[in-house]
């Protein structure tokens, strides 16, 4: 027991948090503890529009198209491969004042210039705080980063919802549409 009598108090400290971690390394392991705390009430299937400014365009052809699978990265964390809903590209506009009064018109002054909203699919959770996919929160606003064989393009979420009340959203405006 000479070898307790060697030791000195730092000795005794790195010991004691060694042990400690070893304790919290156990619990995270084995889930004893849920270090969230936002708990998960379900696993459901979104859709999330994102939007893209400015985009230069060279070629009259869109790269990015219904069907294809694009790489995904929000907010500079890398995350995955995701189906592609629908991208809707439009020109440019700008308002021009005429004789009859404010119209809306293509910007000649940027013609190869086009704003997009591109529509992905995702399993996402639903926490009491909104949808989370892949450890990031999708929220409006959040920057997004898509990626294909020949484009990368970075935009914002502009937004967000489950498919199923999607459907639901879509049947109530049709009901009231007939209504009038």
């Amino acid at each position: 027991m000479n070898i307790f009598k060697k030791l000195k108090v730092t000795d005794y400290i790195i010991i004691l948090l060694i042990v400690v971690l070893c304790v919290i390394g156990t619990l995270a392991v084995f889930k004893k503890k849920n270090f969230s705390n936002l708990p998960v009430e379900k696993e459901v299937k979104v859709q999330f529009d994102v939007f893209f400014r400015g985009i230069t365009l060279s070629t009259p052809e869109f790269p990015i198209k219904s069907g294809d699978d694009a790489f995904i990265t929000i907010r500079n964390v890398p995350y995955t491969k995701l189906k592609i809903v629908a991208s809707q590209a439009q020109e440019r506009m700008t308002y021009v004042n005429t004789p009859q009064g404010v119209t809306v018109a293509p910007d000649v002054a940027a013609p190869n210039l086009v704003d997009c909203i591109v529509k992905l699919e995702d399993t996402a959770k639903k926490t009491p705080d909104g949808y989370v996919a892949g450890g990031n929160k999708l929220k409006m606003g959040i920057p997004v980063v898509i990626e294909g064989e020949k484009y990368k393009y970075q935009g914002t979420i502009s937004n967000i919802y489950a498919v199923d009340e999607q459907n639901t959203q879509e049947e109530t405006q049709q009901q009231e549409d007939t209504k009038d």
